[in-house]
């Protein structure tokens, strides 16, 4: 999606009318799907293991990944040894399903999947089909699986649905793709067993889920000091929402020269560097787990999810349903 129409979904524009026929076809398509799989028209695969979905309504990073590792850290403190499945996008492996290592390329299994599995060392399979990849997944011994994107993917069954919202732009016009950035309409929530609110503010049955950062890592190499408020420096970031990113730097008291905001999934291109050589680049993480290098005082902020504990009950009283379930 051009980055035209991105910005046109959050502002408003009146030409996003003329997509509308096309978002009629899209909701009638999606639907339809929707429909053949409920009624088992087409196949779908159940996991012998609890299924976590970790999704949205909307296109674009919504803060999915940080859910996503704070629930590996938190299903191992209740006993569980999880594992996660991706789509893996921005990844190019001709093999499907991948089973990620730390030391696999971004550009083999997309970005997200190499930062998930560095940060938490869990399994982690990528295949565009979900249920191929849990079926590897329990084959390495995981007692449940959190599924990174996939609400949308209704050929693997769920046992509890998440959504993640962006508590700033929200929806956005409210409108089906293309004619907005939703891929099923605002009814879905009333399905979900949780709506996570990135950032707030909050709406009525959501959890806000902040984002902490944490001190400054360099990507090259570990004998750089790291800058510290108000050094000035220069920002860049690959994410869905780069502008939260550069807020977060400006919070935390840095005095930002220049911004380079890039598409999600997007890698940098070298030319893209030339003109922030003369102070130190702070990126995301995400940029990180690819990045090429091209400037020698390079850093990236990793950042925690942090929950409320009324979250971590609403997880516990649906785990113990399904456990009483079997």
């Amino acid at each position: 999606m051009s980055a035209r129409v991105e910005s046109a979904w959050y502002s408003g524009k009146w030409w996003l009318w003329l997509l509308a026929p096309l978002s009629l076809l899209f909701g009638l398509i999606s639907g339809l799907r929707r429909g053949l799989f409920k009624l088992g028209v087409k196949p779908v695969y159940r996991a012998p293991v609890p299924v976590i979905i970790v999704g949205n309504l909307s296109v674009g990073g919504n803060g999915k990944t940080p859910v996503v590792v704070w629930l590996v850290h938190w299903l191992r403190t209740q006993g569980y040894n999880p594992g996660v499945i991706s789509r893996g996008y921005g990844g190019k492996s001709g093999h499907y399903p991948l089973l990620v290592t730390a030391d696999t390329p971004a550009s083999i299994a997309g970005d997200e999947p190499v930062l998930i599995v560095k940060r938490t060392l869990c399994p982690l399979v990528v295949s565009p089909k979900r249920g191929e990849a849990a079926a590897l997944l329990v084959s390495c011994g995981v007692d449940i699986i959190i599924s990174d994107d996939g609400l949308q993917h209704y050929a693997l069954a769920r046992d509890i649905e998440l959504v993640v919202v962006d508590g700033q732009r929200r929806f956005g016009n409210g409108h089906l793709l293309p004619m907005g950035p939703l891929r099923e309409r605002k009814w879905r929530l009333k399905q979900v067993d949780a709506i996570i609110n990135n950032g707030g503010p909050v709406q009525d049955n959501e959890f806000l889920m902040t984002l902490a950062p944490g001190p400054l890592i360099a990507v090259n190499t570990a004998d750089k000091v790291a800058p510290t408020p108000p050094d000035r420096v220069h920002a860049l970031a690959g994410i869905g929402h780069p502008s939260r990113f550069f807020s977060m730097l400006s919070h935390l008291g840095f005095t930002l020269e220049h911004c380079v905001a890039l598409g999600d999934h997007q890698t940098v291109a070298s030319s893209q560097l030339h003109s922030l050589q003369s102070a130190p680049l702070l990126i995301t993480e995400k940029d990180a787990v690819k990045w090429l290098g091209g400037h020698d005082n390079t850093w990236y902020v990793p950042v925690d999810a942090q929950l409320p504990l009324a979250f971590e009950h609403l997880l516990l009283t649906r785990l113990k349903e399904l456990h009483h379930g079997d």
